[in-house]
């Protein structure tokens, strides 16, 4: 398939506007099947990269740090017990996350500030707050998705567990928000392989999009099982399991579908990339930033914005690797300027990895990359 970037805000306009009022319409999916099964009840939870991600905070007493992806609240614990009297923001989208961080506050009063939105609200959040730009000492972004969602299966995250193809991070807070049954159910062909290129890297989006088409003609794809034999059907059996993760264990052929579903439900990119522009304002001068990544994706565009490229328009910037020469050859040549932003400093020039026991112990965050720097 051509590699062609489309207006991602464009599509997502469609999509609402192709879903307007159909989850009421007769015969159509119940998008909320299921969902009332998520409870607040703390699920088992082990933060990825602690150890490093305390020591390159360097969070000091009476300091304010700004957790931007709260989930179970592993990380922020840890910052609790580092130092004391610090304050910390404790900021997630999902509201299950935030009643987990309204308990964390009730343990530790005055010290724990839970905001419920996503990085595109958090400027308001903090501007209510009366939190000023350039007052916060540390920042602590864990992109993706969180073990307590994949572990849900009402969520719909999970293709091993099945449950309503929902994945919306935001859960119920807007309702009329469109859940990937609703992309696979309505965008055309077309455009579902487009996402699967984009947000998935999948070679294969052509085929699986097709099969998508061809199976919701005869039922519309509601649950993640569902989904994960549709696209397991598009390929021969031997091929569904072929493809290893980094731990060489076996990965289901639909992973990287249900990848790119979830970050264009969720606009994961343009999400992240405006969490950094108010991270970015947010910090003192000498203060940290600590990112942590999933996938190539989201690392090639937290490193690029640290090198102070111009992400403003991300529907235009082409994040996926590409073999073609002269995508290849610009590729090349940003990567030429490295570190001259006149925002950021690198504390490390190049990612941090997990080590091989931390890898053992939590298999989730084997393909975690950790950045870091300070704000100039």
């Amino acid at each position: 398939m051509p590699q062609q970037f489309f207006s991602l805000t464009s599509l997502m306009l469609r999509l609402n506007s192709a879903t307007a009022g159909l989850s009421s319409g007769p015969g159509f999916w119940d998008r909320s099947d299921g969902l009332s099964c998520v409870s607040a009840e703390k699920p088992p939870h082990m933060p990825v990269m602690l150890k490093e991600v305390l020591h390159y905070l360097d969070v000091q007493p009476a300091q304010v740090v700004l957790d931007m992806t709260f989930g179970g609240g592993g990380h922020t614990k840890a910052i609790l017990n580092m130092a004391p009297e610090v304050t910390v923001l404790a900021l997630d989208r999902d509201p299950t996350a935030i009643s987990l961080a309204q308990q964390l506050a009730k343990e530790h009063s005055g010290r724990v500030k839970p905001l419920l939105g996503r990085f595109s609200e958090l400027e308001a959040l903090l501007s209510n707050m009366n939190i000023k730009s350039g007052s916060i000492d540390a920042v602590l972004l864990d992109a993706g998705c969180s073990s307590m969602q994949m572990d849900q299966a009402e969520r719909g995250f999970s293709l091993s567990k099945d449950g309503p193809l929902d994945m919306r991070m935001d859960g119920e807070r807007y309702p009329d928000m469109p859940c990937a049954a609703d992309v696979v159910n309505t965008l055309d062909q077309q455009a579902l392989a487009s996402i699967l290129t984009a947000y998935g890297e999948e070679r294969h989006a052509r085929k699986i999009a097709s099969a998508i088409v061809e199976a919701r003609r005869v039922n519309p794809i509601t649950r993640t099982q569902q989904l994960a034999s549709v696209v397991a059907g598009a390929f021969p059996p031997g091929v569904v399991y072929a493809r290893k993760d980094r731990l060489q264990r076996r990965a289901h052929i639909a992973t990287k579908t249900f990848q790119a579903l979830r970050i264009f439900v969720n606009d994961e990119l343009n999400e992240l990339h405006t969490g950094l522009c108010v991270a970015q304002s947010a910090l003192k001068p000498g203060g940290r930033l600590c990112v942590i990544t999933f996938h190539s994706l989201e690392d090639r565009l937290v490193k690029r914005f640290l090198q102070g490229h111009d992400l403003s328009n991300l529907d235009q910037y082409h994040f996926s690797q590409n073999k073609q020469g002269s995508r290849k050859k610009k590729l090349v040549d940003e990567d030429s300027e490295c570190n001259k932003s006149s925002y950021w400093f690198p504390v490390k020039r190049k990612v941090v990895s997990p080590e091989k026991d931390d890898v053992r112990e939590n298999p989730r965050g084997r393909s975690a990359k950790l950045r870091i720097a300070l704000r100039q």
